[in-house]
């Protein structure tokens, strides 16, 4: 998936001042994001996070998932760093879109788990493409990355695309009694990392 540089500018956050940078996938207009701070022309592995897009947990507080605390959580580690890149991937619910996200929702409500709803709405369990990154990282001038995530698939695909992963740095965060079977089935059926630590605190986001 190719994607073309369009513009940057500078975005004030409770975090920092980053840097963000907009592209866009030459086949299908899809927009990304990146938010970078501190030098990128460093030879050293940048503290990296890639997050795919989740309106419900980014903007609308869900605790569902825990995906709104990742984000929060990624970027105050970038600004404690004083230097890294956030990637915010547009690809809604795994893959699958906001309205089936929303469908599959109802499906949890009565009983299935997060890969039996995709999968009885006709989806993989997990339909996401990191292919942008490539080109995302390659403009930036970003050769190595030290990957905030808890996802093994993740960084295989990270891997498999050429982009150096030179450490995976655990990102637990918004643990809570509503989203207990969502993690539960992410360690189980996707075989997430999910290590858990006695400070997680699922309100320290919000």
């Amino acid at each position: 998936m190719a994607v073309r540089y369009v513009q940057s500018c500078r975005l004030p956050t409770p975090f920092g001042v980053f840097d963000m940078h907009g592209f866009e996938e030459t086949d299908t207009g899809k927009e990304h994001l990146a938010l970078t701070l501190g030098a990128l022309d460093s030879d050293a592995p940048m503290l990296a996070r890639t997050h795919s897009e989740c309106l419900t947990g980014d903007a609308l507080y869900s605790m569902r998932c825990d995906c709104g605390y990742q984000l929060e959580e990624a970027l105050r580690s970038i600004a404690r760093e004083g230097r890294g890149i956030l990637m915010y991937l547009r690809q809604e619910g795994r893959g699958i879109g906001l309205l089936n996200k929303i469908r599959a929702y109802r499906l949890q409500d009565e009983g299935a788990d997060t890969v039996e709803a995709n999968e009885q709405l006709g989806f993989a369990a997990d339909l996401r493409d990191y292919s942008m990154c490539r080109d995302m990282l390659g403009h930036l001038g970003i050769r190595s990355l030290r990957l905030m995530t808890n996802n093994p698939r993740k960084v295989q695909a990270l891997e498999e695309l050429g982009i150096t992963i030179a450490e995976r740095v655990p990102l637990h965060a918004g643990r809570n009694p509503h989203n207990e079977s969502y993690l539960a089935t992410k360690q189980s059926k996707l075989g997430h990392w999910l290590e858990t630590h006695q400070d997680d605190d699922p309100d320290a986001s919000l």
